[in-house]
């Protein structure tokens, strides 16, 4: 079974944080399922990752 989390970026946050969560929760073992961006100011990451952990 695999469970799944979103992250956010907003209009004011900086790509690298961004990038620094997706690194950090990928060292957590969550890959990215898909990410989607509206207008470069705000994008969502949907992760997943088997429950067993």
């Amino acid at each position: 079974m695999k469970e799944y989390k979103i992250i956010k970026k907003g209009m004011w946050g900086k790509d690298a944080d961004f990038e620094d969560n997706l690194n950090q929760l990928a060292r957590e073992g969550w890959t990215v399922n898909s990410v989607t961006h509206h207008g470069g100011s705000f994008m969502k990451a949907l992760l997943e990752r088997e429950k067993n952990r």
